[in-house]
């Protein structure tokens, strides 16, 4: 199903002011650690040889996926195969669990290994068999995020984001990361509308509605 998505560029100062007020009308998510943020992320994203998935987000294609293999606060214990499909302003999530053993198959190639009656990573081993898909970059960032249950309404507030275009040991907290943005990215996502309560708070403060992309921007890191 897909669900309208939204990006826009702030200020550190104006997302600090954005979490509060909309902490005054929504909930944070459920799963946040602390009442600071939200949780760190870390997704490895996969690409052909000729890095299609990132010059199609160059060129602004109307139609695209990408896979990628997401863990949260540097764990192992939840790791997660995501496919995400973009339509301009619409986009919708596949993606299954997976454990360790199997995500270590995935980025070393060895597709052999893995067994699954699951169709979403079955269709994926596919797609990588037949493009075909290698770990290409790895993106770091904390997100401080809040949900609103009409229209599954979720804005998120995306910062530190770096690039792992240089290391791609996807399980080391440590590894050698590079600054991508200095601004925070909002995220704003729902299925139909918006309630006009959070409109409001929304449109009191500045911002900037971007086109970016966390990963095509970690790939262009030099």
């Amino acid at each position: 199903e897909y669900r309208y998505e939204m990006k826009y560029a702030v200020s550190p100062y104006t997302a600090d002011l954005l979490k509060k007020q909309l902490g005054l009308v929504m909930q944070k998510d459920p799963h946040s650690l602390s009442a600071d943020y939200s949780y760190d992320i870390r997704s490895l994203y996969f690409d052909d040889p000729l890095a299609s998935a990132y010059y199609e987000k160059l060129e602004g294609l109307e139609f695209r996926k990408k896979y990628r293999l997401r863990i949260y606060n540097y764990s192992d214990q939840v790791i997660k195969l995501e496919c995400k499909h973009k339509d301009e302003n619409m986009t919708y999530k596949e993606d299954c669990t997976i454990n360790r053993q199997v995500a270590e198959a995935i980025i070393t190639g060895q597709y052999g290994l893995i067994r699954s009656q699951r169709d979403f990573l079955n269709q994926f081993i596919a797609d990588a068999l037949t493009y075909p898909l290698k770990p290409s970059v790895i993106v770091d960032y904390r997100r401080t995020a809040y949900v609103y249950p009409v229209s599954e309404v979720r804005i998120t507030f995306d910062e530190n984001i770096r690039s792992g275009r240089y290391d791609l040991d996807f399980f080391n907290p440590d590894n050698n990361l590079l600054p991508v943005e200095e601004n925070t990215i909002m995220e704003v996502k729902c299925n139909e509308f918006i309630p006009a309560h959070i409109l409001a708070v929304l449109a009191a403060e500045p911002k900037v509605r971007v086109a970016i992309s966390k990963f095509a921007a970690s790939c262009s890191v030099r």
